[in-house]
């Protein structure tokens, strides 16, 4: 007679219905080919924010710079400032001439009044010329000139009405203020020899912009 239990003495133990068979390892996923994961991806090829993905940069921290455009270089910044300001100021400058009849002798109290009303007509002409194309176009015809553009940091479209006005009016504003207006707007526009890594001026990071190539 036959039994399908082992025989008592035979050295197997006899096996446990309750013992559970080891489970083979979750192999991976397939790659893909997307080096983001899949993550929802910007405007320049990097995901969604601030420019980010991408290379890594020093340390194998993220490079911030991935996936923006090049940085737009000093140089043709300042030469964009300086066709702006001529376009605007000689101009605005000639007419309010004209208006006001002229400027008098230097160190007459008629030429003072005159100065400041030409200067405050040709500033106020300035904030609303830079104002109205940067949120329009995220270019004044000087940076159009030079092939560079101010874009948002988070994702590079045009500036939004609000970063566009604020970037500006803490360019053009200060300049009111007798003494110290003039000194803010020197450091201001020299912060951006030394910003790393976006090399911003102070009002880039009032309007948290980048100035960057166009093309």
């Amino acid at each position: 007679m036959s039994t399908d239990q082992p025989r008592p003495g035979s050295g197997e133990p006899p096996e446990d219905p309750f013992l559970k068979k080891p489970q083979h390892p979750q192999e991976p996923p397939p790659d893909s080919g997307d080096p983001y994961g899949g993550a929802p991806q910007g405007p320049y090829g990097g995901p969604q924010g601030p420019y980010q993905g991408g290379p890594q940069g020093p340390y194998g921290a993220p490079d911030p710079l991935a996936g923006m455009p090049p940085l737009a270089g000093r140089g043709r910044r300042l030469l964009a400032r300086i066709i702006d300001g001529i376009l605007i100021g000689v101009p605005v400058g000639l007419i309010m001439w004209f208006i006001v009849g002229g400027v008098d002798y230097p160190g007459t109290t008629d030429d003072s009044g005159k100065q400041t009303v030409v200067s405050g007509v040709t500033m106020l002409a300035y904030l609303i010329y830079e104002g109205l194309m940067l949120t329009t176009r995220g270019q004044t015809v000087g940076k159009m000139a030079m092939k560079i553009r101010v874009a948002m940091l988070e994702n590079g479209a045009i500036p939004t009405a609000q970063a566009g006005w604020v970037r500006a009016a803490v360019y053009t504003l200060p300049e009111v203020i007798p003494c110290c207006g003039a000194i803010f707007w020197l450091v201001n526009v020299l912060w951006c020899t030394w910003d790393k890594p976006y090399q911003q001026c102070l009002h880039d990071k009032a309007a948290r912009t980048v100035v960057v190539s166009a093309g």
